[in-house]
């Protein structure tokens, strides 16, 4: 509860001597508490965010309506709390586009490269859903969508969508960011019979899709088949194709898969920046699992010396770390670091990647995880209740975080050297909308999940579930 403050009566005629000698009284720390708080506010303010103004600092859906944000279209429920992947935007920074799990399509906004803001075109071109709804293009597959990536030559964008069992193929326009999908058959890929797509192994509960570097390959995790299924992917089209045998699909226990460990739940991956491994985020098995991907054909496959995968308790063929219920989340910092959000340990968590063997480990002692409240061994966290969403900063300066309980992004300064992380000190090291202790204030937060920085590094946007809304900030670098 907030206490009310009299503010002293002002004294006419108050000696500037009086009030000198009564600053001199102060203690030395009270008196230099202010020059104190001026160097914090200096040292805190690079990877800082700030809120656009107004209707330009949050979009929400045109159903949920608010004078504090803009409206758009097709945003019911995006970035749902399977799915950390939700948001992603064009190599080329001109076009964001959101996964919208209750609007069963994907929104599509033009970019300002200058403030940040976005805009949605009108029509067809500003999104696609299933059966078109909401004046969008027409999609199918799109059936509860929770993630999306795009290609590195900005050809293509990829969605997954868990209730459907599908990935989804779209043809992005890289003039006007507009997105058709391919033709039957080419346009999306499914678990089960869905009518004009074709049938593909291992997509079970699709939550999370990614591109390699390269772009010759898609990778989709699968929640409830707790496998992970590879694509080719053609350069020109963007069609995907799923080999045979183990080479489609890596798996616990899935017949004609190559076998692999502690992957059960998927919910998170990134590819490491040379292209050879690929991380894997698994919930259900408190895990990360390292693969290692053929450049030349795309099949993961996985060690078993303890160098394949990291979990929280002793299982045979990993090494064990800590802090990692319910991994969640998977980022890679410029250097090869590896950071994992982890929603039952509300923690970050940092590993370095070993150049001999190819794994990670975990960094020692409490530079290697990062605890809401407190745990023994780990750095203090502030508002990170249940965190999903996870960016690195294309300058390696900064990593953010979104927890969907807390309804909360948390900024974090990441060693350029040592890649360690330690949450920035006051309100600067956190945002959220409503009254978190010591948070900056701000909008259309509520189940905040998924977050990613345009590639200028120049503006971070969020997705929040609850809040049905799209969130612009500036970053000051």
């Amino acid at each position: 509860m907030r206490r009310s403050l009299q503010r002293p009566p002002f004294v006419p005629g108050a000696s500037v001597a009086l009030m000198a000698l009564a600053l001199l009284a102060l203690p030395a720390s009270a008196a230099a508490a202010p020059a104190k708080q001026r160097a914090d506010r200096k040292a805190a303010k690079p990877g800082t965010l700030v809120q656009l103004p107004g209707a330009r600092g949050c979009l929400v859906d045109r159903s949920t309506p608010t004078r504090r944000c803009g409206t758009a279209r097709a945003l019911k429920g995006p970035g749902p709390f399977m799915g950390s992947r939700a948001i992603a935007l064009s190599p080329d920074g001109r076009n964001v586009y959101v996964a919208s799990l209750r609007s069963d399509a994907i929104a599509a906004f033009r970019r300002n490269p200058r403030s940040g803001a976005l805009t949605q075109p009108k029509g067809a071109a500003g999104c696609i859903a299933a059966k078109g709804a909401a004046g969008c293009a027409k999609a199918v597959g799109l059936d509860g969508p929770n993630s999306v990536a795009v290609s590195p030559d900005g050809r293509s964008v990829y969605a997954t969508s868990r209730a459907s069992n599908t990935v989804s193929v779209f043809r992005r326009n890289r003039s006007s960011g507009a997105l058709s999908q391919l033709p039957a058959g080419a346009g999306c890929i499914s678990g089960l019979p869905v009518p004009n797509c074709a049938l593909g192994r291992a997509l079970v509960g699709p939550d999370v899709v990614v591109v390699s570097p390269d772009g010759r390959n898609v990778y989709v995790g699968s929640f409830f088949g707790n496998a992970v299924a590879a694509f080719g992917r053609h350069p020109a089209s963007g069609a995907l194709t799923q080999p045979g045998g183990g080479a489609g699909c890596i798996a616990e226990a899935i017949e004609g898969c190559a076998p692999g460990i502690a992957l059960k739940s998927p919910e998170g991956m990134a590819i490491a920046a040379g292209g050879s491994l690929v991380y894997v985020a698994s919930a259900a098995s408190n895990a990360v699992a390292v693969l290692a991907r053929d450049r030349s054909t795309g099949a993961l496959s996985q060690a078993t010396d303890g160098s394949g995968c990291i979990v929280d308790a002793a299982l045979a063929g990993c090494t064990t770390g800590v802090q990692l219920g319910g991994a969640n989340a998977v980022a890679t910092g410029p250097r090869g670091d590896v950071y994992v959000t982890s929603l039952l340990s509300n923690s970050v968590t940092s590993f370095s990647r070993s150049s001999s063997s190819g794994g990670i480990a975990q960094f020692a002692g409490t530079g290697g995880c990062l605890v809401w409240l407190r745990a023994v061994g780990c750095s203090f966290g502030r508002a990170l209740s249940a965190p999903e969403g996870l960016a690195v900063s294309p300058d390696g300066k900064n990593v953010y975080v979104a927890a969907f309980a807390t309804g909360a992004i948390a900024v974090l300064d990441r060693g350029r050297r040592s890649g360690r992380l330690a949450q920035k000190p006051g309100r600067a090291g956190c945002l959220a909308s409503r009254s978190v202790p010591g948070c900056t204030r701000a909008r259309a937060l509520r189940g905040v999940s998924s977050i990613a920085l345009s590639p200028d590094g120049r503006h971070l946007y969020s997705t929040s579930f609850a809040s049905n809304a799209v969130d612009i900030f500036r970053r000051n670098r």
